[in-house]
């Protein structure tokens, strides 16, 4: 069999945790955006503090930060890694109308911390649609995405705007 490019999976195709004992210790960042669509008085009902739920953006956040801290525990072949700064902003937005959402996350490690940065905004964006699909079924979660990753051997990468 050619040699895989794909680092998960092994020389016979078989999906294995990569051996990173090997990389150095690097910072490593990484920042990721979602966007929750919602119709004009869902996204007025989150910003006047009118939801049934309670604080909508708060709770958000809150979730975000524990999914980047549980990554490992969701995706099979992720490294857990001590995580320095989770840092989830929301951003409201009347002309889309909706929320962007997006998270920084920081670590020194031997592996970058993308998945931990998408997970948050993923998660954050599940908790606003869950804590107002009461009033709004027809939400749409889009444009997930790593707009940043730097540190460790690949270097940078920056999303085009």
């Amino acid at each position: 069999m050619a040699e895989n490019p794909l680092s998960h999976f092994d020389a016979a195709g078989h999906a294995h945790m990569v051996d990173v004992s090997e990389k150095p210790v690097t910072a490593r960042i990484a920042v990721a955006r979602a966007v929750v669509q919602m119709a004009a008085e869902t996204l007025a009902l989150i910003t006047e503090g009118r939801a049934a739920k309670g604080d909508v953006l708060g709770v958000a956040r809150l979730a975000g930060i524990m999914a980047a801290k549980k990554t490992a525990d969701l995706i099979p072949l992720c490294h857990p890694l001590p995580l320095t700064k989770v840092a989830i902003d929301l951003t409201p937005d009347a002309a889309i109308p909706g929320v962007v959402i997006e998270a920084t996350v920081k670590t020194g490690g031997q592996t970058g911390v993308e998945m931990e940065a998408l997970t948050a905004v993923t998660v954050a964006a599940l908790t606003i649609y869950d804590m107002v699909k009461a009033v709004d079924k027809a939400m749409e979660i889009s444009e997930v995405k790593l707009l940043l990753k730097d540190g460790g051997r690949s270097g940078r990468f920056q999303a085009e705007s």
